[in-house]
């Protein structure tokens, strides 16, 4: 699944031209779902307005296709269900929802935040946890208590640690599925039992990470290792400065969108362009 970057022009704007291209992008290149207004999306910065305008525009615009997930996480628990619901609304097949971020809840907290997300909006929601941007983590133990409510689907789990897998799949059932949101650890956490991930690299390489993914799945680690290798540089080197900075200045290098990007995010510094551009020609990506 692809953490889709939101295409913006340089005011700020969101630009759906070049959005409804990369939908046609992936959908040609084998993404096997679209995540919108996530992280990488920018969901931070756009409003409640254009958040559901954006996830109503995806939907339209992929048709069924393949799945459409919308992020509606909130550090508020009230925006967080008006988002959800505003994506139930628009036709999504689920919800991805980051712990609420800089006002770090307790582990009660948490639970208690979901659960009451989960029972407002009927509509499968996956649970997103990526401590490095919210300051909070959602332990397994969380985790697990929040799998036994009925509409609550599975994780997102951004922290890297592959050992997590054991440790959830260990008190969740079989309905309930782990995905990584770390590329450079993704087929490590799949070959221990993960169901698949949310990849920033994808916005990339859509067709080389279904593949590694799909090795991964069948188990042939030894595979998926070979197809992975050539992308190790992008999995580091598109996390040089904060996500989305370093993704959406290949995605112009690619001409697959228009420079954009809003404060206080910034383009991508001088200094780190030619490290981001080595790790696109090293693994044979064609750019301008």
């Amino acid at each position: 699944m692809v953490a889709l970057v939101t295409p913006m022009y340089k005011d700020g704007s969101v630009d759906f031209e070049s959005l409804e291209k990369l939908i046609e992008f992936h959908i040609q290149f084998k993404t096997d779902a679209i995540v919108t207004m996530g992280t990488t999306g920018e969901s931070a910065t756009l409003d409640m307005t254009e958040h559901c305008e954006v996830v109503r525009f995806v939907v339209k615009k992929v048709n069924k296709r393949i799945p459409v997930i919308a992020g509606t996480g909130a550090n508020s628990t009230s925006e967080a269900i008006q988002l959800t619901a505003c994506a139930k609304e628009a036709g999504v097949d689920a919800c991805l929802l980051v712990t609420p971020y800089y006002n770090k809840p307790t582990q009660e907290g948490l639970f208690l935040h979901y659960k009451k997300i989960a029972e407002i909006v009927d509509i499968p929601q996956i649970l997103y946890n990526v401590p490095g941007r919210t300051a909070v983590d959602m332990l397994p133990e969380t985790v697990i208590r929040l799998s036994k409510i009925k509409n609550i689907i599975g994780v997102k789990e951004a922290t890297g640690e592959v050992e997590r897998v054991a440790l959830i799949k260990a008190g969740v059932d079989d309905r309930f599925d782990l995905y990584t949101g770390d590329d450079s650890s993704a087929v490590e956490f799949i070959l221990a039992g993960g169901h698949g991930g949310i990849s920033v690299t994808a916005n990339i390489v859509p067709q080389q990470m279904h593949e590694v993914y799909q090795a991964a799945l069948a188990g042939d680690a030894e595979r998926a290792q070979e197809l992975d290798r050539p992308l190790r540089a992008i999995h580091r080197d598109i996390f040089i400065e904060s996500n989305p900075i370093p993704v959406k200045w290949a995605l112009v290098k690619m001409g697959l969108i228009k420079e954009g990007i809003r404060l206080p995010l910034t383009p991508l510094s001088t200094a780190c362009q030619p490290i981001v551009l080595k790790a696109l020609k090293d693994a044979d990506i064609q750019v301008k």
